[in-house]
């Protein structure tokens, strides 16, 4: 409801604790790098899609998330190596991420 709301800090908020409980759940990591990449916590939102990647480490999309994150980091040469990786997993170059979310996600 907060990413239809358009409100990613409070959906930052909320799934922070989920992800603080169980930092194993991939889809409550991903939301919660979403939710601080929507809300501009760049800092935030590329630890959390480091972390994404550690737990599925061929999560071409989770490469493109990084990439995007480290480019509005002014990243460029560090966003483009992950790109290349993003790519080559056959993720497609995203220009908008999207935040469809359904509570089944957050099991």
């Amino acid at each position: 409801m907060f990413f239809q709301a358009k409100d990613h800090p409070e959906a930052a908020r909320v799934l922070a604790p989920i992800v603080e409980a169980d930092p194993g759940n991939q889809a409550a990591v991903e939301l919660l790098g979403r939710a601080y990449f929507h809300s501009a916590q760049l800092g935030r939102a590329e630890e959390t899609f480091r972390r994404l990647l550690e737990l599925d480490p061929v999560n071409g999309w989770a490469y493109e998330a990084l990439a995007r994150t480290l480019e509005r980091r002014s990243r460029p040469d560090e966003a483009e190596r992950y790109r290349k990786l993003a790519v080559a997993m056959g993720a497609e170059q995203v220009t908008a991420v999207d935040v469809s979310v359904y509570a089944a996600n957050l099991d």
